[in-house]
């Protein structure tokens, strides 16, 4: 099977898989403020990621590539909702394009629908520090994104199994290509300890990449004659690994992704630490089930919704809500307190009226 196959089938067994709902945000309650003291006119959704001004915390995460022209109108389409919607994009892995110049399309697409955007280049913790220049390249970056796959490469019948030299590759990495570096988990988690070793080095921002989104555990197991299905439960919830990254890396900004649906989840999750949110497979199904309308309407929608639940929580900027008091139940309790993140500090946070 090409690498242009394997790509196409990973969208396919993504949407048939599902997202298991797992992410542990269903274990977070706020803590409802009857004179919340603001209006929604009054509510700013800006943020800033690595010297970046984001308009909107919301972004399109890195989904796909180098699988032709499935892909190449994927990501088009894509660009054309990052640009109407005036939020973020991230590509998927580009080193496909490193390897097969006719691949390159398949990524520029989303330069081209969104010229003036900000557009992420994506690659892996193997490529050198020259590879990751050339794909910044390829679509006039705006920041690079390294992705972590350490389970989806186990579980892949073709996949890497040498994981050595990744910290110092990435550290390369950052002090050579011009713009900033997010190191992004693709659906397991980063934990305090991985966050920790990051936390030494030039990287602007850790995207989580919990467990309870698209599980590629999962997709590879369908794919493999000989599943390892012990996989299929492994990593870290979206919600836990938000507020253990926060923890083990306090110097760099915190990015929430993993099974992120709706405007809930993306409140929840800032509340926690993050200062965005990336959402992709509940935003690609939407897409491909009922069109680019459809999928803008629904992005707008959410940036409303952000805006509504600010307002009920006093909240005026993605900071205030790190102040915000919120309730932690279930096996998210318990995994923090156990992880000496203590999550009754969140329920005792004060957010002052503003």
């Amino acid at each position: 099977m090409t690498r242009a196959e394997r790509k196409v089938d990973h969208i396919q067994y993504a949407l048939s898989t599902g997202q298991s709902r797992g992410t542990g945000l269903d274990d977070i309650q706020f803590v409802h403020h009857s004179l919340p003291g603001t209006s929604v006119n009054h509510i700013s959704l800006s943020t800033e990621i690595g010297g970046l001004q984001w308009s909107s915390p919301i972004f399109v995460n890195a989904m796909t590539g180098g699988g032709g022209t499935i892909t190449a109108d994927i990501n088009r389409q894509l660009g054309e909702v990052a640009a109407a919607c005036n939020i973020p994009m991230a590509v998927g892995s580009q080193m496909s394009a490193l390897r097969h110049t006719k691949e390159r399309d398949t990524f520029t697409a989303a330069r081209k629908a969104n010229p003036d955007g900000l557009l992420f280049a994506n690659i892996g913790s193997e490529a050198t520090p020259e590879e990751a220049l050339a794909v910044c390249e390829m679509i006039e970056a705006d920041a690079l994104q390294i992705h972590l796959n350490v389970v989806q490469e186990l579980a892949m019948p073709e996949g890497d199994r040498n994981f050595q030299g990744a910290v110092e590759r990435i550290e390369a990495i950052c002090r050579r290509v011009p713009v900033p570096v997010i190191v992004k988990e693709t659906g397991f988690g980063i934990g305090r300890e991985a966050a920790a070793e990051l936390n030494k080095l030039p990287v602007a921002a850790i995207d989580t990449g919990g467990f309870g989104g698209t599980n590629f555990a999962a997709v590879e197991n369908e794919r493999s004659k000989n599943p390892l299905s012990f996989l299929n439960g492994w990593g870290i919830p979206t919600a836990v690994s938000i507020v253990e990254s926060a923890k083990g890396a306090p110097q760099i900004t915190t990015i929430a992704s993993g099974g992120l649906q709706h405007a809930e989840d993306v409140v929840k999750s800032l509340a926690l630490g993050a200062s965005a949110a990336g959402m992709s497979g509940y935003l690609l199904n939407i897409l491909l089930k009922n069109g680019l309308d459809a999928l803008i309407e629904y992005v707008e929608q959410v940036k409303n919704h952000i805006k509504v639940m600010m307002c009920a929580l006093g909240a005026r900027t993605i900071s205030d809500l790190h102040h915000v008091p919120l309730v932690i139940f279930g096996e998210t309790y318990h995994w923090l307190r156990s992880r000496g993140c203590d999550p009754d500090q969140f329920a005792m946070r004060a957010s002052d009226p503003i």
